[in-house]
């Protein structure tokens, strides 16, 4: 083995030496404690994304129904009760929305399913006033105006079975102002609050 031989293997024995003395050094060596309160966290930089449930509230559909009159499966004339959907910003109450909803007449859609009214196209709801214990419907005058007894009977029978199904209070009709215990040429009777008894004089 040549001069230069031995010298390289001493190197490298030293080396090994010197690499395994610091390896030991380090393990049996005791570490500082490290306090919990010296440990800094940095301040997070990223901002959460706040993620906003976007998904639409869907309000409840409520609905009144209006009495209009149509035809049954046996072809015979009866009070056909038509579902609106209600919208209490329209006209307030239940029953002010069903009762102009019952002047204004059945729509263009529902005319198509044989739907009809006997209200006069001229018949306007001049106020409904809602007091604790009861509810005023005054229409004017060309509610109780024209068409025949006949006709005069089916409309009021439109009014007080729309009334009568969105309200729980008394409900009374005053024709332009004045309650109506007579109505039409022919003096029909209708007896009050309005009731299902109310033509049956």
């Amino acid at each position: 083995m040549s001069k230069n031989q031995k010298f390289l293997l001493l190197f490298i024995g030293f080396c090994m030496m010197a690499i395994v003395g610091l390896v030991a050094f380090n393990v049996l060596m005791p570490k500082q404690e490290v306090k919990p309160d010296e440990v800094q966290v940095m301040e997070r930089s990223v901002q959460e994304d706040v993620v906003e449930d976007t998904k639409p509230v869907v309000a409840e559909v409520e609905y009144v129904n209006v009495y209009f009159i149509g035809k049954n499966e046996h072809n015979e004339e009866v009070y056909k009760a038509v579902k609106r959907e209600y919208n209490q910003d329209v006209d307030g109450s239940k029953i002010r929305f069903a009762v102009n909803a019952l002047v204004r007449g059945p729509k263009p859609e529902e005319r198509l399913r044989g739907v009809y009214s006997e209200v006069p196209l001229d018949a306007k709801v001049i106020n409904i006033t809602e007091q604790p214990d009861k509810v005023i419907v005054n229409l004017n005058s060309a509610f109780v105006t024209g068409g025949g007894t006949e006709s005069l009977y089916k409309r009021l029978y439109q009014l007080i079975k729309t009334a009568k199904l969105n309200s729980k209070l008394p409900v009374y009709l005053y024709i332009d102002g004045q309650r109506a215990d007579v109505v039409g040429g022919e003096g029909i009777m209708l007896s009050q609050p309005l009731s299902n008894t109310s033509l049956d004089n």
